[in-house]
């Protein structure tokens, strides 16, 4: 279980908490390539090391996912 009192994560932490907190499953080796190309959560360093704010994660889920839908036609409801 992650501890959510942790304001910053290591990479390797993140798909765990991502998955717990949000039910977004997201493998390791994705973030890795969205680091490299972007697309994914914001990070800083400290020296060599990545760290992801446990707010920037939240935010970054939220914006993946989508208003509630009714059907697979995307209709939303009401």
């Amino acid at each position: 279980m992650m501890n959510s009192e942790r304001p910053r994560l290591r990479r390797s932490e993140v798909p765990g908490y991502l998955l717990e907190k949000h039910g977004i499953p997201i493998a390791l080796a994705t973030l890795n390539k969205m680091a490299t190309i972007g697309g994914g959560p914001a990070m800083r360093y400290v020296g060599r090391i990545p760290l992801y704010d446990v707010a920037d994660l939240d935010r970054w889920a939220a914006d993946r996912l989508s208003q509630p839908v009714t059907s697979t036609s995307g209709k939303k409801v009401a």
